[in-house]
């Protein structure tokens, strides 16, 4: 039986850049070369020594798919902060989501009902209209 505590998880950086390089199908100067544009950032030891994580080595996997797919290293960066956008935008919207589902019984004792569907539509006033000509 092997103890879960002591099996890294995704983001512990604990491959060296000969065994990361070896993993990812790359390299190593290309590592350093990902690593100086900001691509793959590993962490650093004591000695400035790379680290790096299974996400980090799946991230290079990515860079370098992007790269035989024609893209250029600009357009890979670019792709890369899009990608972790929509990440952090999923991981707000499934809070939201959350927040909504919780709140919804609340809501729905103090109405005395179900949640409405009713959808309220504004339109400006004539004279709000002329104001903004």
């Amino acid at each position: 039986m092997t103890d879960d505590r002591l099996r890294p998880d995704d983001t512990t950086p604990v491959y060296a850049i000969s065994v990361a390089a070896q993993i990812a199908g790359l390299h190593p100067q290309t590592l350093r070369q990902y690593d100086r544009l900001g691509l793959v950032s590993p962490d650093r030891t004591g000695g400035r020594n790379r680290l790096y994580s299974l996400r980090d080595i799946e991230r290079l996997r990515e860079v370098s798919r992007l790269s035989s797919d024609g893209v250029n290293l600009a357009g890979i960066q670019r792709i890369l902060e899009l990608q972790s956008e929509v990440e952090m935008l999923r991981s707000q919207l499934g809070t939201l989501l959350a927040e909504v589902q919780r709140l919804r019984p609340s809501l729905a004792a103090r109405q005395g009902s179900e949640p409405s569907t009713a959808l309220v539509v504004w339109r400006p006033r004539p004279a709000d209209r002329d104001r903004t000509r």
